[in-house]
């Protein structure tokens, strides 16, 4: 077992440790405190601060003994459990993406976490014009010199930190832009799915202001559905996913539109 401080570690360690967890617990639908002690080498009394905090931010649900998954619509949705999850394969799809980007253009990202990577990226690109409906993305850009920035308001959704709704599907159709960054929560070789209907009328929005759509897509998210179809993958311009993506989905996914593997 390994030595760690009272408190369970420093934050960096901690936070690894409770993404462990997270992704442990959702991946079976429950855990008991015991195997995760043994998941993660830490003490009991660890494990069970790490549970009550994430019981807490609301992506695990604790219960006498153990911890059991929240509905899927429920963690897939959480921006804070979005942002921690991946964050190797979407830095390398944001690297891809990013380059295809041209001074003088304008980009519209939605609210995905993958699509807050490539908005790290656009300040070294500027000048650009960049509509986005994340507060993730504003925040890294409402300062960044050579960006125009446009702020698609609406209704607020705190789980995903970013606005929805009927306004700001009106506000998304009120422009055109050169091209669109998104993702989506699943995909199979032929068809995109999100599993909330309010995100995905917000999302075929943005498909329909862009001149150019481009989805992003780290391999956690294939192959699998989810409740609602968002649009076939052929009515995207371009995919670009992770080395870790299943080869025979994409050699198919080729068949319906270009295809770029990001290396990491």
């Amino acid at each position: 077992m390994s030595k760690e401080t009272p408190s369970g570690g420093s934050t960096r360690s901690r936070t690894i440790r409770q993404q462990r967890i997270t992704d442990y617990v959702i991946s079976r639908g429950s855990a008991s405190a015991a195997e995760l002690v043994e998941l993660t080498g830490v003490s009991l009394m660890t494990v069970h601060r790490d549970l009550d905090e994430l019981a807490r931010r609301g992506l695990l649900r604790k219960y006498r003994g153990g911890v059991s998954a929240l509905p899927s619509t429920v963690f897939e949705s959480n921006e804070e459990y979005r942002r921690a999850a991946h964050v190797e394969a979407k830095a390398a799809i944001a690297r891809r993406a990013a380059e295809l980007v041209e001074p003088g253009m304008s980009v519209m990202l939605d609210d995905s976490t993958t699509a807050l990577e490539v908005a790290r990226l656009l300040p070294e690109v500027g000048p650009l014009t960049v509509a986005t409906n994340y507060l993730g993305a504003i925040d890294v850009l409402k300062r960044a010199d050579e960006i125009r920035l446009i702020c698609i308001g609406g209704d607020y959704f705190g789980t995903h930190d970013s606005f929805n709704g009927m306004d700001c599907i009106e506000a998304v159709e009120r422009l055109t832009v050169d091209m669109v960054f998104l993702s989506t929560s699943s995909m199979t070789p032929t068809m995109t799915f999100h599993q909330e209907p309010e995100i995905v009328m917000v999302k075929r929005a943005m498909m329909g202001a862009a001149r150019t759509r481009v989805l992003l897509m780290d391999s956690s998210k294939m192959p699998r559905p989810a409740l609602h179809r968002l649009a076939p993958l052929s009515d995207y311009h371009r995919l670009i996913v992770d080395a870790g993506s299943p080869e025979d989905l994409v050699e198919e996914a080729r068949q319906h539109t270009e295809t770029d593997v990001a290396p990491w």
